[in-house]
């Protein structure tokens, strides 16, 4: 008898070691394939598109303050052109949008890392930006402009001498800013630029004087200006950077996710969808 039993309990610790086999196995079948950076940084290397799939969700991070492309309203709603574009393109390959507010200089981390599936969000493609992630075909495009008080008299460019210029930390603003130094970096004071980490703070510093001028894309210069109770305080001044194209980042990996995405572009802007908000968000 004594040896029945012992024989029952070495079949059921067998089993149960098996079956904890099987689950762990299962459980690494499902994690994404992750390798190390030489930052020690951990990255995601799989197309999730099939996880994204199944589970009919999709992460998407962005800066919550950037108007109007994807910001939050009166009532604390997301709201804005890319969130409009975003949320439609999912909702017609029935997947709905995660938006997960980040900070932006840490969006190709946030990416690479697997906090988030995509970065949608008034995104300029750049070749330093195409080193770290893969974009989708362009959707959108605008430039870089500087906004003053009207009051201060700057009107151009070269108005900005030995004045105090603000833009957001790792923006197109502040990639242009240094990559064209002789555009606007040449006039202002110590030929460099305070960055904030969003542009709502740095428009506040304008409207109380510690900065002069602000580099900031169009689209949001625009809007910003146009909702002002005085839009007339406001100067926006177009001087000669090139115009920015605006693309969905996505990991490298993400060759599927990339290609749906871009297939469903394609189609709102045969049939008028991409143009019917552009005009709501942008008026043209």
């Amino acid at each position: 008898m004594p040896s029945l039993k012992k024989k029952i309990i070495v079949n059921s610790i067998v089993g149960l070691v098996f079956f904890a086999t099987l689950i762990w196995a299962g459980l690494a079948l499902s994690r994404p394939t992750q390798t190390k950076t030489s930052d020690n940084q951990t990255t995601i290397q799989t197309d999730e598109w099939s996880r994204i799939k199944k589970s009919k969700q999709i992460t998407i991070g962005l800066d919550d303050t950037f108007v109007p492309m994807g910001f939050r309203d009166k009532n604390g709603k997301l709201v804005g052109f890319d969130v409009d574009l975003a949320n439609a393109v999912f909702k017609s390959m029935g997947i709905k949008v995660k938006w997960q507010p980040i900070d932006w200089s840490m969006k190709e981390t946030e990416l690479n890392t697997g906090n988030i599936d995509a970065i949608w969000n008034g995104y300029t493609i750049t070749a330093a930006r195409k080193k770290q992630v893969a974009f989708s075909t362009p959707y959108h495009k605008a430039t870089q402009v500087l906004v003053t008080l009207k009051k201060n008299n700057i009107n151009s460019f070269a108005d900005m001498k030995d004045k105090v210029l603000g833009d957001q930390t790792a923006s197109s603003g502040d990639e242009g800013f240094n990559k064209y130094p002789k555009v606007l970096k040449q006039y202002v004071k110590d030929n460099t630029v305070v960055g904030y980490d969003t542009f709502d703070k740095a428009f506040n510093d304008l409207n109380a004087g510690r900065i002069d001028g602000l580099l900031i894309d169009e689209d949001y210069a625009r809007y910003y200006v146009a909702h002002q109770s005085n839009p007339n305080d406001y100067t926006v001044t177009v001087g000669d950077f090139p115009t920015d194209h605006t693309g969905v980042g996505f990991r490298k990996s993400d060759k599927s996710l990339r290609k749906a995405v871009n297939k469903e572009l394609a189609i709102f802007e045969k049939d008028g969808r991409l143009q019917k908000l552009s005009t709501k968000w942008f008026g043209k």
